[in-house]
């Protein structure tokens, strides 16, 4: 016992301090998702007890890291929900305090955790008990779903707790992109206006994303691939033109102008075959919604529907699912 004891306190203790870094080895020793499964038998004779262990604490900063950036996606999603509300009515979203839409009175920092003040509070204003909006949750959930996506989409290794310094500004831009998303898809269907800020805020990301992948090329191979900018340049312009031209056309009856902003948006971020997708989709989701809407007698044939919604619905299933959709489309071609 005593042999197996000391063993446990070595194997911690060359974990732990082995490369010691706290902001990893802490949390990895502190969770762990089978830590129910962690006994004397991954200690047995015979057995090396780090190369036993070592799974189960990857595991632990698998759970950590995850947690982490919902717990960060849920506040940006509340900011994102600050902003899109005001907006609606003229003020920013770094004016002030929180309040209650409905009795104007400022909310205390208890009446402002993500989601689970919502659930608390039964959907309702602690001073004036008029509802919250189904919003607020909804809003907040699906951007903290986006940001897990975007670390697994494109920087994976950070849930084994690998951090570099470009991934990781490569994985910041895009959630600061897709909380501006959120921002883009709530305003349009609530108000029928996609705010600039949020273009803007985009915009910024995207040039960041862009500059940090020819900084990453200078710094690995002496030179910055500016070749690289071609594809997302040309998809720029074609998705932009196209749109600046049916509004245009249409005098703006069709789509507003914020929709051509939005798509010449989508065009940098994501490149031109991916960008026809998420134009082809968007139309498609958008002529459904109008068929069904009309036929559940919601709107008219004559009445207007935001497409910034569908829009930026088509640039997510295009971000996330792009290479798997193309050569799904061109092996069944």
């Amino acid at each position: 016992m005593e042999k197996t004891a000391k063993t446990i306190t070595s194997s911690l203790f060359s974990f732990l301090f082995r490369d010691f870094n706290p902001a990893v080895s802490i949390p990895r020793f502190l969770f762990c998702r089978r830590c129910d499964k962690i006994n004397l038998r991954y200690f047995s004779k015979g057995s090396d007890p780090f190369k036993r262990v070592g799974p189960f604490f990857m595991d632990l900063m698998f759970w950590f890291i995850l947690i982490s950036i919902l717990i960060f996606g849920l506040i940006a999603g509340s900011f994102a929900n600050c902003a899109i509300f005001r907006f609606g009515e003229g003020e920013s979203a770094l004016d002030g305090r929180s309040r209650c839409p409905k009795c104007r009175r400022e909310l205390a920092w208890y009446d402002l955790i993500p989601v689970a003040s919502f659930f608390i509070l039964r959907g309702k204003c602690r001073y004036c008990q008029k509802p919250i909006s189904w919003q607020y949750p909804a809003v907040e959930l699906a951007v903290a779903g986006l940001f897990c996506a975007a670390a697994w989409r494109f920087y994976p290794a950070v849930f084994a707790g690998h951090f570099s310094f470009f991934p990781l500004l490569e994985l910041s831009a895009w959630w600061i992109f897709l909380a501006a998303m959120a921002v883009v898809f709530a305003a349009d269907w609530r108000w029928y206006l996609i705010p600039d800020g949020a273009l803007i805020t985009g915009l910024i990301a995207v040039l960041a994303l862009r500059a940090g992948a020819l900084a990453q090329d200078f710094f690995l191979f002496g030179r910055p691939d500016f070749a690289a900018l071609a594809d997302p340049l040309s998809a720029a312009a074609f998705a932009g033109g196209l749109f600046l031209a049916m509004f245009l056309a249409s005098r703006g009856k069709w789509m507003g102008f914020g929709d051509v902003k939005l798509a010449f948006l989508m065009g940098l971020a994501l490149g031109f075959w991916p960008v026809l997708l998420a134009v082809f989709l968007a139309n498609l989701f958008g002529a459904i919604m109008g068929l069904v809407m009309v036929s559940a007698k919601k709107k008219k044939m004559s009445s207007p529907i935001p497409f910034g919604p569908f829009l930026v619905a088509g640039l997510l299933i295009s971000l996330f699912f792009a290479p798997a959709i193309l050569d799904w489309y061109l092996l069944a071609g």
